[in-house]
């Protein structure tokens, strides 16, 4: 059985941060609380998005860390609740995002968060409490603005999920200008996660034609343009089909994403300092040719069909084209040749496929992964 689904209000184009205060009145936000990061404010990214806002009060967290904590939840929450919050507007790249979404429950819900995340059963219990979310990406990578998940290390060390289609932002608003003056290796780390999610998504083996649409052409526009923008941060053209393909490929993961995003999750966990969409780039290539094997990508011809957007001439039944196409990618943009030069030694290994095999993305990938191929995996990642 398919379903789809999809709920929130999206603005993208330049100059629709424009639409914030328009956007806190139609969900009935008086008094937000920004959650953003202090590279964010650094920058002067937070201060051109909070313009608009000037008639209306808020309080500002920006203690948002790279991989978001609960114990910054918790921090977030305690300001909301002082301040006397109703909504939320998270202004950042996925990790604010995501914490303004653990804030949403954490604020509404009673107990630990660990008991609302995905793989505790805790899906359930998230209900429309939640306080609203207007999203406001300044990065153009998770795609968590239109996303029903939120990726947090909760206080035992996991790396876990949480999902609700009640954690959907009410609102999301992509205005391309906030991500002009993005770093090139910021830009190429999150631009690899969006196209990572557009591949590994219409690689999943569920039902939801849609959403392969939805993917096939988020990677099209993605694999075109991302060197571009890594290239010439001013470029606006690559600007806007960048966030348009981070936005594409969190619209197409609700049909599931696989063992690329297991082990980044897991490995994130291990060492938290570690950036997710440099990790979803190292991976990936390992992975295509994994799944090169399943039943449904080879009756759908789906490899061909992601050669196809990425504008490669040919592919072999086995990914090979495909996962070498990733790795020449990964070093036009300058990322790290592998794990290891990233500081990944062998012997996190076993900690690493612990946690991908208890990892919500793992039984969606279209061969579920045993421990000697995780291993494999990695290997070949390192």
């Amino acid at each position: 059985m398919a379903t789809i689904l999809y709920l929130t209000q999206i603005h993208l184009d330049f100059g629709t941060v424009q639409l914030l205060p328009a956007e806190c009145a139609r969900v009935g936000i008086r008094k937000p609380l920004v959650v953003t990061d202090a590279g964010v404010r650094a920058a002067g990214v937070l201060a051109q998005a909070l313009a608009p806002l000037a008639d209306l009060p808020h309080a500002v967290f920006d203690g948002t860390p790279s991989n978001p904590t609960e114990a910054a939840v918790r921090a977030a929450t305690t300001l909301y609740r002082e301040q006397g919050c109703d909504g939320l507007i998270a202004i950042g790249g996925g990790s604010s995002i995501d914490l303004a979404k653990g804030v949403a429950i954490a604020a509404t819900h009673d107990g630990p968060l660990v008991t609302y995340a995905t793989i505790e059963g805790g899906s359930p219990k998230i209900t429309e409490r939640v306080a609203p979310l207007i999203a406001v990406p300044t990065t153009a990578g998770t795609g968590s603005e239109v996303a029903r998940g939120a990726i947090l290390i909760v206080d035992d060390g996991r790396k876990l999920g949480f999902h609700s289609w009640h954690l959907v932002p009410k609102a999301a608003i992509l205005d391309p200008a906030l991500t002009l003056g993005l770093p090139p290796m910021l830009t190429a780390a999150t631009g690899m996660d969006a196209i990572a999610h557009c591949m590994e998504t219409f690689m999943a083996p569920a039902v939801n034609p849609p959403a392969d649409g939805i993917a096939l052409d988020g990677l099209e526009r993605g694999w075109a343009h991302l060197e571009r923008a890594t290239k010439d941060g001013s470029d606006r053209d690559a600007r806007w089909n960048m966030m348009s393909a981070s936005m594409q490929g969190a619209m197409a993961f609700q049909k599931g994403l696989g063992c690329v995003h297991s082990l980044s999750h897991s490995l994130g966990g291990v060492n938290p300092k570690l950036h997710h969409g440099t990790l979803n780039a190292m991976f990936l290539p390992a992975v295509v040719r994994f799944n090169a094997q399943a039943e449904s990508i080879r009756r759908e011809r789906r490899l061909q069909r992601m050669a196809h957007a990425m504008g490669i001439g040919s592919c072999d039944s086995a990914g090979t084209e495909v996962a070498e196409a990733i790795r020449e990618m990964n070093a036009r943009l300058g990322l790290p040749r592998g794990l290891a030069a990233m500081g990944v030694t062998r012997d996190v290994f076993e900690r690493v496929i612990d946690g991908a095999m208890a990892d919500h993305c793992h039984k969606t990938n279209p061969v579920i992964a045993t421990r000697d191929d995780y291993r494999a995996m990695l290997e070949a990642s390192l």
